[in-house]
């Protein structure tokens, strides 16, 4: 019995041995990194890690600091050896101001938490953008029925009637058109609906089934039929840390919200794959070009050219069948219909 567990003992340490092994810091890593601001933590995984996602084996999270996850400018990260193994730690700032409230004892940081990826690169596609994950639950949605002196078209400023109901305690809403219908390329399942957003309205009053609507902003004419749905807080959570999905993913982009053919750098992306199939927020995904199927010239053949990796991308929004990515880094131009797969 003592043989067995002691030979079970050397196997989970060989595992966790290995597993700390694939670890490869860059050659020209630093010792320790002070946080400045304007930086990410991909960027900041970037100069110790040959592979950043493999972040989470390193970091050792201060217990005796507050919010040990979270890091600011100022902080400085000190590389370290544990038992051998590399480990970084937070020494947490203490130019890292705060602002103290008097009467009160309470104390507040004046810098925010670094992201983990550049928000302003999504944060104009989160503000217009919504998946709706099914056919019936679009069709459910209130709609808007009239508009002000019988107009079939409205827009910002005017006032629009909708017919359906409202959710209560809800006053401020999104409408949105139905957009592209997602089906997965491979078994033709149906994966969600890209709503397309139209404006945003005020609720002024409500009667019925019949609520009256300010539209606050529009970006294009609002007409009878378009959907409603309550405003989301969709702030892109900056605490996660990149790391490897826990489970093999082979998927495909589907999409790219923003309508351009030609995907590069910092371009967000809509994958075949969701939380079901394993994606979480902060998961780091290679991209894989797909090759060219040509004819040899010589056999006359039809030869596939073999996938060739082309970038890298996070995950920082998951519906239950699809995912949103920001595409990271870009050796080649990408495309739809390219492979995504653990890095």
């Amino acid at each position: 019995m003592r043989k067995s567990l002691f030979a079970l003992l050397l196997v989970a340490g060989g595992a966790l041995q290995s597993a700390y092994a694939a670890v490869t810091l860059r050659q020209d890593h630093p010792e320790s990194y002070t946080v400045v601001r304007g930086d990410t933590l991909w960027d900041i995984s970037a100069r110790f890690l040959s592979k950043p996602w493999e972040w989470p084996e390193i970091w050792q999270a201060n217990p005796q600091v507050k919010n040990p996850h979270l890091i600011y400018p100022g902080d400085t990260l000190v590389l370290s050896y544990v038992d051998g193994q590399p480990r970084l730690q937070l020494n947490r700032g203490a130019s890292r101001g705060t602002v103290k409230l008097s009467p009160t004892v309470r104390s507040t940081p004046i810098a925010e938490a670094i992201p983990a990826i550049p928000l302003e690169a999504v944060n104009s596609f989160l503000l217009q953008n919504r998946a709706i994950d099914s056919a019936e639950q679009f069709q459910a949605a209130p709609y808007v029925v009239a508009g002000n002196a019988e107009r079939v078209v409205s827009g910002a400023g005017d006032r629009i009637y909708v017919r359906g109901k409202l959710q209560p305690g809800v006053s401020a809403y999104g409408i949105y058109r139905q957009g592209k219908t997602y089906v997965d390329p491979k078994t033709g399942a149906f994966l969600g609906i890209n709503g397309d957003f139209i404006g945003s309205a005020d609720l002024v009053t409500q009667e019925g089934d019949i609520a009256t609507l300010r539209l606050t902003r529009t970006t294009q004419e609002v007409r009878l039929g378009d959907r409603l749905f309550p405003t989301e807080e969709r702030l892109v959570n900056s605490t996660f840390m990149p790391s490897a999905p826990a489970r093999d993913i082979n998927g495909l982009i589907l999409d790219v919200p923003r309508g351009v053919t030609q995907i590069g750098q910092f371009d967000v992306v809509t994958l075949n794959k969701g939380a079901r199939d394993g994606l979480a927020e902060g998961n780091v995904l290679a991209v894989n070009k797909t090759g060219e199927t040509v004819r040899d010239r010589i056999t006359g053949e039809l030869v596939k050219i073999p996938d060739e990796r082309a970038g890298l991308l996070m995950v920082f929004r998951t519906y239950d069948k699809i995912s949103y990515g920001l595409v990271l880094t870009a050796t080649r131009q990408l495309a739809i219909m390219d492979k995504v797969r653990n890095p």
